[in-house]
């Protein structure tokens, strides 16, 4: 009786205006908006988080790719680097459904959460989300992102020439299904236990640094070629140290303050393909899916709230809000001149499209 199209729209612009609950949009029912967009009544909060468990994901992923397409026509997207990371969406002792995962804590409690890996596409002035995946009972968080990475490669085959991902990725598996496909690797090498990090470190005390300062921060940089010590791996490995010196002024204490950060990456790629301070910088490029990934969809946009329990229907949200934000960016970047972008964030611009999407047209003092 209620058309598909109008529960995804109606969930859609639910996204886009940011209301963060099905029951939140629900409250704005009466709202002449809604028959005018939607060309029916908007369906209750029961009935689209219902659609949503039932809801084609393949679908969605269609839509990002059109999307991606779409802004890859206009020479929108320029990014060439990769992002991997997994981010649990939420955890409970007492609400489960047939996909939550489950871990025993300290006091004996059985925990059920949900976790995703979400792949993002980086380097250039748009950051865009490309695909996420579910991580399943059974599995780590490595296979859920190597099922997840050969869908990429298959649907955005040349999307990208690097993958960047945390130090829990480095695994000859993973390393190896990355170079199968014509790809490098960019991977945080952090397990002390590695001969691979402890023959670089008794290199790295026997040759001198190259010295580098950029503002307050004084980069001291290492770049070590051809270790074969990974035994598992049948080609040489690179690693690339940062110690990295930031000075900064606290307001409080008005005082200096003198922080030290020891960076290390194993990589594929060879020093003709990559400088060290390329090296440097793609391994810094991984905080881009948390700071524009997670942290800005958990906070603002609301991607950590459950619309429905559902594995099916966390999926299908998931997968909605990445379309939105994706638009959104878009958006701003494209569409909005940059003397008016300087003067106000992304927050006031998301306010003033809620606005004018749900009352009309605003005129600005």
């Amino acid at each position: 009786m209620i058309p598909t199209s109008v529960v995804f729209t109606g969930a859609f612009l639910m996204a886009v205006a940011r209301f963060g609950s099905l029951n939140a949009l629900e409250q704005d029912k009466r709202n002449p908006f809604w028959r005018r967009r939607l060309g029916a009544g908007l369906p209750s909060a029961d009935t689209v988080g219902r659609v949503f468990a039932q809801l084609d994901q393949a679908g969605l992923r269609r839509l990002l790719h059109g999307l991606y397409d779409r802004l890859k026509r206009n020479k929108a997207l320029d990014g060439t680097v990769l992002i991997l990371d997994g981010h649990e969406t939420t955890a409970s002792y007492l609400r489960c459904c047939p996909g939550c995962l489950e871990r025993k804590m300290q006091d004996g409690r059985i925990q059920y959460y949900h976790r995703v890996v979400l792949a993002m596409l980086v380097g250039g002035c748009l950051p865009f989300l490309l695909d996420m995946e579910p991580q399943q009972k059974g599995e780590d968080e490595v296979a859920c992102a190597l099922r997840l990475l050969g869908r990429v490669l298959q649907d955005f085959p040349r999307a990208f020439d690097l993958v960047v991902a945390d130090g829990l990725y480095l695994g000859a598996p993973f390393v190896r299904f990355v170079l199968r496909h014509g790809k490098d690797a960019v991977i945080v090498l952090k397990d002390e236990r590695r001969d691979l990090l402890q023959d670089a470190r008794g290199i790295f005390r026997l040759e001198p640094p190259t010295v580098e300062i950029e503002g307050s921060i004084v980069r001291r940089m290492w770049d070590v070629d051809g270790l074969t010590s990974w035994t598992a791996m049948d080609v040489p490995i690179r690693v690339v140290r940062s110690l990295e010196t930031r000075t900064v002024l606290r307001q409080r204490t008005k005082t200096p303050e003198t922080t030290t950060s020891d960076w290390i990456w194993a990589t594929t790629l060879s020093s003709k393909k990559a400088s060290t301070r390329t090296v440097i910088d793609y391994g810094h490029d991984r905080w881009l899916i948390e700071n524009k990934g997670f942290r800005e969809m958990g906070t603002f946009w609301h991607a950590d709230h459950i619309y429905r329990h559902d594995a099916g229907a966390i999926t299908a949200f998931l997968l909605t809000l990445m379309v939105a934000l994706n638009l959104f960016r878009a958006f701003v970047q494209l569409n909005i001149k940059p003397v008016l972008r300087e003067r106000h964030t992304q927050l006031y611009f998301a306010q003033r499209l809620t606005a004018e999407l749900l009352v009309g047209p605003t005129i600005p003092p």
